[in-house]
């Protein structure tokens, strides 16, 4: 199919790319790997694109006190192999490189796929589980929405029509600490089917889900038997049944990526110096 009728801009400075958005039903192009899909098959049809590829100094990545923070045009290659990220926060890099493939990492953002909300892509967990934030920038001016408050519904974030997503901070990892990130789907770059990301610092147990619920889960196991936390896990969780799997095959990914990934950050802590 082909994309419904709209006007095109590129605006050269973000003061003009948020005016531009003030027109009704307009929406915000980065890379394009959600959005144009989503225009092709007419499931949406804005009367504006609004392309922010010509709006200079979003496309940095840069460390700030207590992490790092990425810019709206970082492309995920970019931020996949940052050395940056790599040693500040090493989870984010390490679930990067489930995303798709390398043509769509060339291609799209990663502040992109926190916009678009997808409970089932790897970004947004990773964000909530760091409990990072987002900025974005509209006609009231700048504001900060934490991680928590980010993730409102399917496909929906608490970015505003009339806002765009500027940046996104990703907190650093504490020393000793450790993370794991780990997923299952039908191939390599298919959505996952379940995916899960664990911190451990210390006594605390932090697992993120993605592909079990609407939005993306964060289950704090701290104190938790080993052998109870996939239960555990599961009371928060909703996993169902569609073309890909079964609910009950995504219960069993549950089991085995929960202890999977705990076991990984637990063995990454240690190696950190932060053996519990």
């Amino acid at each position: 199919m082909k994309p419904a009728p709209f006007d095109y801009v590129r605006p050269t400075d973000l003061a003009g790319a948020v005016a531009a958005l003030a027109a009704p039903d307009g929406k915000v192009m980065a890379g394009g790997q959600s959005l144009v899909p989503l225009l092709s098959m007419r499931l949406a049809a804005p009367s504006l694109v609004v392309d922010i590829n010509g709006v200079p100094g979003l496309d940095t990545i840069t460390e700030v006190d207590g992490g790092v923070r990425v810019g709206a045009l970082a492309r995920h290659t970019a931020v996949l192999e940052s050395p940056l990220l790599a040693r500040v926060q090493p989870l984010v890099p390490a679930a990067l490189a489930h995303v798709a493939h390398p043509t769509i990492r060339n291609r799209g953002t990663t502040v992109g796929s926190l916009v678009h909300a997808d409970a089932a892509a790897e970004m947004p967990v990773v964000l909530r589980l760091l409990e990072g934030s987002l900025d974005v920038e509209g006609p009231a001016g700048r504001r900060t929405i934490p991680a928590r408050d980010l993730f409102v519904g399917p496909l929906e974030s608490a970015v505003g029509p009339d806002e765009i997503a500027v940046s996104a901070f990703f907190p650093g990892l504490p020393p000793g600490a450790g993370v794991a990130f780990d997923e299952v789907a039908r191939r390599h770059g298919d959505y996952a089917l379940v995916g899960a990301a664990a911190v451990v610092d210390g006594d605390r147990i932090r697992v993120g889900y993605l592909s079990v619920s609407d939005v993306p889960v964060v289950v704090d196991l701290t104190g938790v038997a080993p052998a109870d936390r996939a239960d555990a896990a599961l009371e928060h969780l909703d996993p169902s049944t569609d073309i890909h799997a079964t609910a009950a095959y995504r219960r069993q990914l549950v089991r085995v990526l929960t202890d999977r990934v705990v076991a990984a950050a637990t063995g990454n802590a240690t190696a950190q110096g932060g053996g519990r």
